[in-house]
């Protein structure tokens, strides 16, 4: 049976799958959204929990430590034990992590609550694999560029809401408001995503999900923590060093395993191997122009910035958030005419012109939210497409897991980005009053470093070789079974 047509699909049957797929995408967008809430009030953390500077850049660390170690451990238990029983457990991890937040007054419990939101960003990667399940073909691209849209999305409005929140109100209401959410989208799952029969079952594995968050949180720490700690200190090479080892100890012994918790046989195949190191570039790409713009926009114009208040940066960027839904069904109809691949490189490129515009366009707010807008539309266009083809190019059984890591390999991206920002802008800096601020030539080649990272990922996915479709057979089945 072709995969182009579903099988007694009704208007009806259409409309359930169209609800589906927005609670999904509402609570990708909620979840994304916990990685920019806690910025506004990020300078205001030292002194709210009476603690050091160093000390407090542990709440935004340990989100995005916990947010990639999440992924990949999601998608596989999204395939063991079904993916609507994983987003219903990420939905009460946000509540719970919210929670805990909004009722801190010190340093620990904060980290604590924050690492807890992080582990809910499994909902992205285990949402965007139940998407190809529970609609019928001629949606799914759609879906899978809605979904994946919201990574970005959350961010962007994300920023501009959590400033007027905090602006507004005590801090804590940020999470008392997250919480809300989150309960929202915990009810949703619960009683509108359909509990398919997608379980494969098998073993947890344990020891490889213990294996991959020791290496990965040592070698990321040391990436994220590296320009803080100087990036030749003892400790900064005792983490990645270290990590790095634990890495290579665990691949080793994932291999040995009959049903390790990432196949990394699969992984190598050169279609998902090269997807995800696109995605790491892509990756870099987005988290660039989110970092250095809205810090451009904020500096003060004696220093060269823009003069902007940290919620008049965020509404300048929304715009560009808001561009990658709404360039999601254009990915969709790009897929579904050219090709995962070429839509793909195409979005890395839109991408690079973006930053390429943002190198020249530098003088006024206005200037760089168009840049931002043409940026964030790349990254809409080739976000959708990364997940399609490592979908095309893996088993069903394995879908989740597959997904899941490929949102790893993006915030790997995402975090060396963040290390590579910190040092080109502090490597070219002057004297204003008491503090040290970027040069103008500074913010200028950390665009043309993004440039160059999304130009590196239209090289990578022109390398990816085509794959033939797998299981197509259980593909039908499994849409038939969800569309009744």
């Amino acid at each position: 049976m072709s995969l182009d047509t579903a099988p007694d699909e009704s208007p009806e049957q259409t409309r359930s799958a169209l609800v589906v797929v927005a609670v999904l995408c509402f609570g990708g967008l909620v979840a994304s959204l916990m990685q920019t809430l806690i910025i506004p009030i990020q300078p205001e953390l030292p002194t709210l929990l009476s603690t050091s500077i160093g000390n407090a850049s542990w709440i935004i660390t340990a989100t995005l430590l916990a947010a990639a170690v999440a992924m990949p451990i999601a998608g596989r238990l999204g395939d063991m034990f079904g993916k609507q029983r994983v987003l219903l457990a990420s939905a009460i991890l946000l509540i719970v992590g919210s929670l805990i937040c909004a009722l801190s007054t010190s340093l620990v419990p904060m980290i604590a609550g924050r690492a807890v939101q992080g582990l809910a960003m499994g909902f992205v990667p285990v949402g965007i694999s139940l998407m190809r399940e529970v609609t019928p073909p001629r949606l799914t691209a759609v879906a899978v560029s809605a979904m994946s849209a919201t990574l970005g999305v959350g961010g962007a409005i994300g920023l501009p809401l959590s400033a007027w929140i905090a602006q507004d109100l005590d801090w804590h209401a940020l999470f008392w408001v997250a919480a809300g959410l989150a309960v929202v989208v915990a009810l949703l799952v619960q009683f509108v995503v359909p509990h398919i029969d997608d379980a494969i079952g098998g073993r947890f594995d344990g020891i490889g999900a213990i294996g991959l968050t020791i290496g990965l949180s040592s070698a990321l720490v040391a990436v994220s923590k590296g320009n803080d700690w100087g990036w030749g200190s003892g400790k900064t090479l005792a983490f990645l060093l270290g990590g790095i080892a634990v890495l290579l100890v665990w691949g080793a012994f994932e291999l040995r395993q009959s049903n390790p918790l990432v196949d990394l046989r699969t992984t190598a195949r050169p279609a998902v191997l090269l997807t995800n190191l696109a995605a790491i570039a892509v990756g870099f790409g987005m988290m660039a122009q989110a970092v250095v713009m809205p810090m451009l926009m904020e500096l003060p114009e004696a220093a060269g910035g823009m003069g902007q208040s940290i919620l008049h940066a965020g509404l300048w960027m929304a715009p560009g958030g808001l561009m990658m839904l709404v360039f999601a069904p254009v990915s969709a109809s790009m897929m579904n005419k050219f090709g995962a691949k070429v839509t793909l490189a195409v979005g890395a490129t839109v991408l690079g012109v973006g930053y390429l515009c943002a190198y020249f366009l530098m003088d006024a707010p206005w200037q760089l939210a168009v840049a931002s807008v043409i940026g964030s539309a790349g990254v809409g266009i080739g976000y959708a497409a990364m997940p399609t083809l490592i979908m095309g190019a893996v088993p069903m059984s394995e879908m989740g897991a597959a997904v899941g890591l490929n949102g790893l390999m993006r915030s790997i991206g995402t975090t060396l980005s963040s290390a590579v920002m910190a040092v080109v802008l502090t490597s070219s800096t002057f004297t204003l009053g008491v503090k040290e601020v970027p040069t103008n030539d500074a913010f200028k080649w950390c665009f043309l470093i993004g440039a160059i990272a999304a130009f590196v990922g239209v090289a990578i996915t022109l390398a990816i070789p085509a794959v033939k479709k797998l299981h197509k057979e259980d593909d039908v089945a499994v849409k038939d079974e969800a569309l009744v």
